[in-house]
């Protein structure tokens, strides 16, 4: 254990001695080095996020959490800090802030996400009702409900009479997210799954799975890789400025899309079988993630609005 320490210590100093040569010898900070070498998304903003993190100043470290309304000021007192002329270097301050604009916006996103989980379906509120409702006539059109405790529920996937029941572990995050696919982004839905159907046939395109359950799953999958950081590759790659609830439920819209093209490639023999399948694939999207350049949804990229920043 002492000797980790030390070679941590020792490997941090050496660092920082190495980034003091650089500066000197380049004449550019290590922000500077990172906005002039490296183009716009995932690469350089997780590069920037790193240095401002790993800096030994106070005020570098904390401007990774300040609020958005703060971010300009925040760019200003960065570039007071590091002796970084704005006329002289214009375009520095702009790259700066599309990248704080990111790295501020993933933790919000964070934030409101975990709001969503944390609040728990309300069968009295009549918010929840409604989006529950009208989720059933969005995927069963000309069947209506006959009751609002009924065993249709199974029809479009959910375990029992009562659906609230399933929203138990992701709350009313699963409901957005299930709300959102039919009603949301129903063109996006179809063209990733190669198909131009109504959203009747959403359910024969899970037929072998109960959608509304896998779609709770596949929104603790989401959920998963955001907190812990996977998506920002994604995010970076895809938001110009503050990654948004849009944007996590497009991510997942997609996942749901990819997980049934890998479930008909691994071919189950049942649905006992699902955890398998989903840790694989789970697995399988990490590696992706891992790539700096990879965005999921690639229709959704915003790469030529970052080209400039």
């Amino acid at each position: 254990m002492f000797i980790q320490v030390c070679l941590y210590f020792y490997c941090k100093c050496l660092w920082r001695c190495l980034k003091f040569v650089v500066r000197k010898l380049t004449g550019r900070c290590e922000l500077q080095r990172i906005c002039y070498n490296t183009k716009p998304g995932a690469a350089r903003t997780m590069k920037i996020e790193a240095s401002l993190k790993g800096s030994k100043s106070k005020r570098l470290q904390t401007s990774v959490s300040v609020h958005p309304d703060a971010i300009e000021k925040t760019i200003d007192d960065i570039m007071e800090l590091k002796k970084i002329n704005p006329d002289i270097n214009p375009q520095l301050g702009v790259s700066l802030q599309a990248c704080l604009l990111q790295i501020v916006g993933y933790r919000n996103l964070i934030v409101e996400v975990e709001k969503l989980r944390r609040e728990p379906y309300d069968s009295e509120n009549l918010q929840h009702e409604e989006m529950l409702l009208k989720l059933w006539k969005c995927l069963k059109p000309n069947s209506p409900l006959k009751a609002r405790i009924s065993k249709q529920w199974c029809e479009i996937g959910f375990q029992g009479d009562d659906p609230k029941t399933d929203f138990r572990g992701m709350g009313l995050l699963g409901l957005y997210n299930l709300f959102f696919t039919p009603s949301g982004s129903l063109s996006e839905f179809h063209t990733a799954c190669e198909k131009k159907t109504s959203s009747q046939q959403i359910l024969t395109c899970f037929c072998s799975y109960s959608f509304a359950i896998v779609g709770i799953n596949i929104t603790d999958l989401a959920y998963n890789l955001l907190v812990s950081g996977a998506l920002k590759t994604h995010f970076y790659n895809v938001a110009p400025e503050a990654p948004t609830l849009t944007h996590f439920q497009q991510t997942f819209c997609y996942l749901m899309h990819e997980f049934h093209k890998f479930w008909i490639e691994e071919d189950p023999l049942d649905i006992m079988e699902f955890n398998r399948v989903r840790e694989k694939f789970h697995k399988r999207i990490l590696k992706q993630l891992q790539n700096p350049e990879m965005a999921l949804c690639p229709h959704f990229a915003a790469s030529e609005s970052l080209i400039n920043m």
